[in-house]
């Protein structure tokens, strides 16, 4: 099972499951657990590979798939007995918790998917392929240097990247190259997350200087009506990090409302 970490606060308090991107770990909510935990039950898990999360049968897999990963998320609300729960997620995180509400949307209370990826623009394109050529000439963590500087580029995204970076360092090549390869080969199923509107409450919070994923969720909060979108003012991509208050009071706000 994968590697989780609980605040529990009452036995009728709602629960709110913690999802971070690739090559994070739970590490990345720290600036979310204490005001979270005043008025829910806190779930935070560390994905396969990452954080805590390590496993000898991971080392034999060739690739991941992002419905086991998903089903791996579950397996923990089972174990816990949480018949339902709020997802939080970020980055590669939100794709998780949306391909979860296809299959387990009785498991779902609500979303909130902060620098959420459902499209990969042009540069974004190039940038996998890119990747894909190098993942297995270049030393991984030099990858994943590059790609953080070119979505997270400005002076006031430096925390991010930095959090991320050290975080990517517990991972190892082999790892890193699962995850990327799934990341490359997620374009059909964003297309399939931006035909088709779930139900679920959605929150999309956006940094206003994520410039390669926030054209896209503009456009598909236009088209879908249980969504919406915030905002984030001189903010980038990794938005709990780079601007803590602003995004708990929203996400708060959501919740409770």
């Amino acid at each position: 099972m994968l590697h989780y970490t609980t605040y529990f606060l009452d036995k009728d308090a709602p629960w709110v499951t913690f999802v971070h991107g690739a090559g994070g770990s739970s590490a990345i909510w720290f600036r979310q657990i204490r005001d979270f935990k005043k008025s829910f039950n806190v779930l935070l898990v560390d994905l396969r590979g990452h954080g805590k999360s390590k496993n000898h049968v991971y080392e034999k897999l060739k690739q991941y798939s992002f419905d086991v990963i998903g089903d791996e998320v579950i397996e923990v609300l089972d174990h816990l007995r949480i018949i339902q729960s709020h997802f939080v997620g970020i980055s590669l995180g939100t794709i998780i918790i949306r391909e979860i509400t296809e299959r387990h949307p009785d498991r779902v209370s609500s979303m909130i998917l902060a620098g959420a990826i459902m499209k990969l623009n042009i540069r974004g394109q190039i940038l996998m392929r890119l990747g894909i050529l190098l993942k297995s000439v270049l030393p991984y963590l030099l990858l994943y240097k590059l790609f953080a500087f070119i979505i997270m580029p400005k002076k006031n995204h430096k925390a991010s990247r930095n959090l991320f970076v050290q975080e990517a360092k517990k991972l190892y090549q082999k790892e890193f190259i699962r995850w990327f390869t799934l990341a490359a080969k997620v374009n059909p199923l964003l297309a399939f997350f931006r035909i088709k509107e779930t139900p679920i409450p959605t929150l999309y919070v956006m940094g206003e200087e994520d410039y390669m994923f926030l054209p896209s969720i503009t456009k598909l909060v236009k088209n879908h009506s249980s969504a919406k979108l915030e905002v984030v003012p001189a903010c980038g991509h990794v938005v709990n990090v780079e601007k803590p208050e602003a995004f708990n009071q929203i996400a708060l706000n959501f919740l409770k409302g």
